[in-house]
């Protein structure tokens, strides 16, 4: 996640004059692996709640709503305008729908395969916005780049442990095969977001991109839930158990989200932000501590080559950025 798969719409923030002086490097990498724990933690925890059969929607209704109330109150705080350029309201809303259907794409996939094999399939994103960014018009990938793209995609096939299933004629259930699915989705549609964002809304204050964002997933979700356009997506779940791990992951994805929020200015991101795809590792050992999950090695293999091709691919996007800069300075 240069932007993960939570915060789309908050590191990439516009650039101000009156950028706060950065955190030093081994405090800003600590907030950031911290966070991107925080987030693992939050498909986990999601996983836990599903198990016990709460609802999807429920599940993105409670994480959203949490979050909104306190972004409101820190915008508000700070007397910031909600005011966008003219013709970008549709843009900010076609986000917000994008992110909702993100959310609703990426739990749906956890609650149905691993949740570290769903977010390894998510997170090819960078593969779909480069490839996305390239059809609209943009630059065309390099070799270098394109090189990391078939290393991310022979990870995947190692993940979705292709060749054992292809040598042993192993059945696919259909439930894992719509997790999967969904998690794909989940990157495309990702992928579009992050092009409105760069593409649309670069001029938008973060702070008021990431409120009005989670305003209309916020009220996306009530919409679909009350018209019941997803039966089931605001079950309550059956115990105790289910109702801790909804609210574990509305704490975990709230302080992570708010975190971020507060501190992204001083966390020199374009230099820093890789670091942030501890996200599916982290969520791979958290898996296993808490339900149980794991993965075989050859799946934990393929992970690492996923994760290291998404680095390397982010942190080559973030030194194309900072070259003209420093030529610029110089």
């Amino acid at each position: 996640m240069a932007a993960t798969f939570e915060t789309p719409v908050m590191t990439r923030s516009t650039a101000t004059p009156d950028t706060p002086t950065p955190l030093p490097r081994h405090l800003a990498v600590l907030v950031l692996l911290c966070m991107g724990c925080a987030f693992a933690g939050n498909h986990v925890a999601a996983r836990a709640a599903f198990d016990d059969g709460a609802g999807v929607l429920l599940a993105i209704l409670l994480r959203s709503g949490g979050t909104l109330l306190v972004l409101a109150a820190m915008v508000l705080w700070q007397r910031q305008s909600l005011r966008l350029p003219p013709g970008a309201w549709r843009w900010q809303l076609t986000l917000g729908l994008l992110i909702g259907a993100q959310s609703l794409c990426l739990y749906s996939a956890v609650a149905r395969v691993p949740v570290a094999l769903a977010l390894l399939v998510g997170n090819v994103f960078p593969i779909l916005l480069a490839l996305l960014t390239w059809a609209l018009g943009g630059p065309r990938p390099t070799a270098r780049t394109a090189a990391l793209m078939g290393m991310i995609l022979v990870g995947l096939v190692f993940v979705l442990e292709v060749p054992a299933r292809l040598s042993s004629g192993q059945e696919v259930g259909p439930q894992w095969l719509l997790g999967v699915g969904l998690a794909f989705c989940a990157a495309c549609v990702f992928a579009c977001a992050l092009w409105i964002t760069d593409h649309k809304l670069s001029q938008v204050r973060g702070s008021v991109r990431s409120l009005l964002t989670i305003f209309v997933v916020f009220s996306s979700v009530n919409l679909a839930g009350l018209t019941g356009a997803l039966p089931g997506g605001f079950d309550l779940p059956a115990s105790s158990t289910g109702w801790f791990a909804l609210a574990t992951l509305v704490v975990l994805y709230g302080t992570g989200f708010i975190v971020l929020f507060i501190s992204v200015p001083r966390l020199d991101m374009p230099r820093n932000a890789p670091v942030m795809n501890i996200e599916p590792l982290a969520t791979l050992l958290i898996g296993w501590l808490v339900l149980d999950q794991m993965l075989n090695p050859g799946q934990v293999m393929g992970g690492a080559i996923v994760v290291t091709g998404i680095v390397l691919l982010t942190y080559r996007k973030v030194e194309r950025i900072k070259a003209p800069v420093a030529e610029t300075a110089n």
